[in-house]
């Protein structure tokens, strides 16, 4: 199950060193370990097999400038296949090799490693994905969402579904078509309790696993309910089918919002293409598209070793995320060695590197979060991207969605504990 997973140009960083300009003492300097766990064989692998490589190849950029403050970065890579037990036991692996950082893969892992990551006292993100509560950094204080929690990602689309229905929800009809897991119940407390301060009807739909069979709910949504909006959480396979199953019932896609998991390019090829799918929203916590320097400098990089851009990066949803995931954990680690004068960290000086994380944007790739001891999420910050003549476009910049009613469900979470 464990492997040191090199991205296409891992084989030529030596190579690509060169030409950025790292010496030949750097290959003999000392290194830092990452662990990141993928799926790239199970339900969710249409995620893992684009993100995954983004992580790699940010890595290897890094590498090939010299490393982070003179630490070249190894990463070991797990593919969980969207299960428990591998991921526990990649975490064990990771703690063994010393890994200074963890990238934990999934919303049911995320919740079984919540109590294993404090007591080894590594952080792991989860970004995303997983409990919304561990935005509070006093309440988890080693797991990381890094990016906007299920809990900010369905106030986001309510933020925007109320705006789409001109600034007025009251006595209007909402659908919520979700996954059937604990990720899919996730967001279930914002939406009503929003419900029922906006003067909203709420209407849930459970999809089932593994997700593909969801016409009785679409026929249930489209022909009884008739709502004048539909929010979406599903992934895998699943929001495919729900694109093409609501497009069959004729109900207007505009009028739909996914949440994280359910709006990248692969989504919508495997329910038909751009045409198919016109119209349709998507939430989103990292930057779309290559329009962003670092995305060139990868390209650039892998030019110097004589390589193509894989292909994954045009899946620019999901492998812009595995940037987005890598540029963090750096950037952390960054902080961490500043922070002990050139030393090499410990899992817990990164934990401090990350909630010392202050206006770090990667041109634009990432939200103006900021990181702290009490809010590991950075602020809950999304952007919408909607399919529009044969591509996606950016239709609402960073923005937070019902942040008052997160922060009630955080303290009252907290109160709890």
């Amino acid at each position: 199950m464990v492997k040191i997973v090199r991205s296409g140009v891992g084989a030529v960083v030596a190579t690509a060193a060169l030409v950025f300009g790292a010496g030949g003492a750097f290959a003999q300097s000392k290194e830092l370990v990452f662990g990141f766990q993928c799926d790239r064989t199970g339900p969710t692998a249409n995620v893992g097999v684009n993100m995954c490589p983004g992580y790699h190849d940010y890595v290897d950029l890094v590498n090939s400038n010299g490393g982070v403050e003179g630490f070249k970065i190894k990463v070991i890579e797990v593919d969980n296949e969207y299960k428990v037990p591998p991921a526990m036991e990649a975490h064990e692996r990771f703690k063994k090799e010393g890994a200074v950082i963890e990238g934990v893969f999934g919303t049911p892992q995320t919740a079984a490693l919540n109590k294993k990551l404090e007591e080894d006292k590594i952080l792991g993100t989860a970004p995303g994905f997983g409990t919304s509560a561990a935005a509070d950094g006093k309440r988890f204080p080693y797991t990381f969402p890094i990016a906007a929690s299920y809990w900010s990602q369905s106030g986001a689309a309510l933020a925007f579904a109320k705006e789409k229905l001109g600034g007025n929800m009251k006595g209007k009809k909402i659908a919520y078509l979700y996954y059937d897991n604990p990720a899919g119940k996730e967001p279930l407390p914002i939406l009503e309790e929003v419900s029922k301060s906006e003067g909203f009807e709420l209407r849930t739909f459970a999809v089932p696993a593994p997700g593909l069979e969801m016409g009785a709910q679409v026929l249930d949504i489209t022909g009884r309910y008739k709502p004048d909006f539909i929010i979406t959480h599903l992934f895998g396979k699943a929001p495919s089918v729900s694109i093409k199953e609501l497009k069959g019932k004729g109900y207007p896609l505009s009028k739909v919002v996914a949440l994280v998991w359910g709006s990248a390019e692969a989504d919508i090829i495997a329910a038909g293409g751009m045409g198919v799918a016109e119209g349709y929203n998507g939430v989103q916590f990292a930057g779309v598209g290559k329009d962003f320097q670092v995305i060139k400098d990868i390209e650039a990089m892998y030019k110097a070793a004589g390589k193509p851009a894989p292909k994954e990066m045009d899946s620019t949803v999901y492998y812009n995320r595995g940037v987005f995931i890598a540029a963090l954990h750096v950037e952390a680690v960054r902080n961490a060695i500043k922070a002990k004068g050139g030393a090499a960290p410990t899992s817990e000086d990164v934990k401090k590197g990350m909630e010392a994380v202050k206006g770090f944007t990667l041109g634009g790739l990432v939200p103006p979060m900021e990181l702290s001891a009490t809010d590991h999420e950075g602020g809950g910050w999304c952007q919408i991207w909607t399919v529009k003549g044969g591509k996606l476009v950016r239709s609402k910049d960073w923005f937070q969605g019902y942040r008052e009613v997160i922060q009630k469900h955080l303290a009252a979470d907290a109160a709890k504990s």
